[in-house]
Parts: C-alpha cells; structure tokens; sequence
C-alpha cells in the first residue's frame, strides 16, 4: 500500500449514465474536506460535470481552453474556477471532439494532460486531482489513464453493468497496462434501490463484484459481501447496513442546485462512502 502522498484518479466506464460525474465529483469534494483542496477535471465531451455544476459560460465559451491547454501548452491556471470552498474545477468546453482529433496527430498526443496540467499542478496547488473521463474510447480517455496512473470504475445496476465492467478493464485497463503502470483503486455500486434478498439488479451487480479473484483489493468495505452475509440475507437474518452507495433524494437535489453532496445536505448518509472513496484515493487503494 502505497504513504499518503498526492495523488491524482482517474475517474472512468465505457459506458454513459453510470454514475461517473456525481462518483467524480463527490470524491473530490471529499478529498477538498479532508485535505484542504482538490481540483476536478472534466474530460468528458458531453460536459455533465461543467454544466450540471453550474458552469455553461465556461462550457460554450469562445475560447476553447482545453486546446489552450493540451495542444498550444499555455498555463492551465488561468482557467481553472472555483466550484466551492477547496474544490475547483477544470471545466470541459464544447469543441472538446476537436481537441480529440488535434492530440491524435500532436507529438506524445496521450502525454499533454499529465505535462500540461497534471504534473505542474499536483503537489504544488492541489495534494488530489480527480478527472472526470469521457465514456468512450480516444485519446483523451488515453490522457486521463497516463496522467492519473489511477481509476476508480463506479457501475450502475443497469442494464449492460457486467460488460461495462469488462470492457473497462479489457479495452482501457489492460491495453494501457502494456505502456504504463494503471491501478484500480476501486470498483463502486451506485445508485443502488432496491432489495438484495430478491433476484434484483442490484444484488447481481453486488454478487459480481463480490465474486471476483480481486474482490478484497478493489470492492470497498461498504460494498464488500462475504459468503457468510449472503447466507444471513437469505434467511432474513442480516443486520448489517445496504450495501453500496445507494440512491438518495439528496444527490439528485444536489445535482439540481448545481453542488457536491455536502454542500447541499452534509447530513446525507452517503457522504460516509464517498469519504471512504477518498480516504482509498489518499492511501492508493483499499487498506484492509
């Protein structure tokens, strides 16, 4: 297990709607509470992150800043904005398909967020980087993964959950891990909703996971099953809390109110796993 020490993830599925922004963001907003500031970068072409948290100027503005950044090298700095206390944002911009295509043909095209953004920040301006990543493969998905060398994968009980997960780890993880160093930190369930002493979804994706070789160096503790608390939700005899992070009306207000969890309703109980998210960030993986 790795010291404390500053760290940035990458946070990222191939496949939308499951849950990357508000894990992102609400990781980093953990991270800001625990350590005194984080930066989020929102990667993703379809911006959710930008907008949702309140930021459309940023996104539509006309000067592409991404660009400024990953192909024209200049200062990131400039154009970093403030979310809320700690927590600042680099925003995604519209033309981000454009950027896409330019690092395709740039010289060490999937090295510009680590040099350009990355290593000039972490450490100096902020302890944690979180990146928000597209849910689809390119180069920018390719950034992310160099410059975090770290990802946490959060999946939905939804419809296509197992091959998220596989195609995550077969078509990102791995082909990256025959160029460079990449951990799984974690493997989250979120937005879980309903029952698992029934045939739901959400106990599928809960068994899944729990059933991997892996299980105990990526599934974190308020996910983790064993054998023998199965058997007990089985016969009715469980007294251990939902598992997962679980749906709350509290997260889609936040979403509303364009703020992290905490900043709209710090007593909302999911706030304790997405501190354990960032306490995982903080050590560089789970410390059983």
């Amino acid at each position: 297990m790795s010291e404390t020490e500053p760290r940035a993830v990458s946070v990222g599925v191939l496949k939308g709607g499951f849950g990357k922004t508000t894990t992102a963001i609400n990781t980093a907003r953990e991270l800001a509470h625990r350590n005194g500031s984080a930066l989020v970068i929102d990667l993703d072409d379809n911006g959710h992150m930008t907008r949702q948290l309140g930021f459309e100027d940023e996104f539509t503005s006309g000067v592409n800043h991404t660009q400024r950044v990953l192909v024209d090298s200049e200062e990131p700095i400039q154009y970093i904005t403030n979310v809320v206390d700690g927590l600042d944002l680099f925003p995604a911009h519209t033309e981000l398909e454009s950027v896409e295509n330019e690092l395709r043909n740039a010289t060490m095209g999937s090295a510009r967020l680590r040099k350009h953004l990355v290593d000039p920040l972490l450490g100096d301006e902020y302890d944690y980087i979180v990146v928000d990543c597209p849910a689809n493969r390119g180069k920018l998905n390719d950034n992310a993964m160099y410059a975090t060398r770290n990802i946490i994968i959060p999946l939905k009980p939804e419809s296509g959950y197992d091959s998220g997960l596989s195609n995550t780890i077969q078509r990102l993880v791995e082909e990256a891990r025959e160029y460079f160093e990449l951990n799984i930190l974690a493997v989250t369930p979120t937005a879980l909703n309903s029952r698992i002493d029934q045939d739901t979804r959400d106990r599928g994706l809960l068994e899944q996971l729990n059933s991997l070789d892996i299980a105990d160096e990526i599934i974190p503790s308020y996910a983790r099953i064993t054998h023998e608390e199965w058997d007990a939700i089985d016969v009715g005899e469980y007294e251990g809390g939902l598992p997962g992070i679980r749906f709350r009306g509290a997260i889609d207000a936040a979403h509303d109110a364009a703020l992290p969890v905490r900043d709209y309703d710090e007593s909302c109980d999911q706030l304790e796993n997405y501190a354990e998210l960032a306490q995982i960030v903080e050590q560089g993986g789970i410390d059983r």
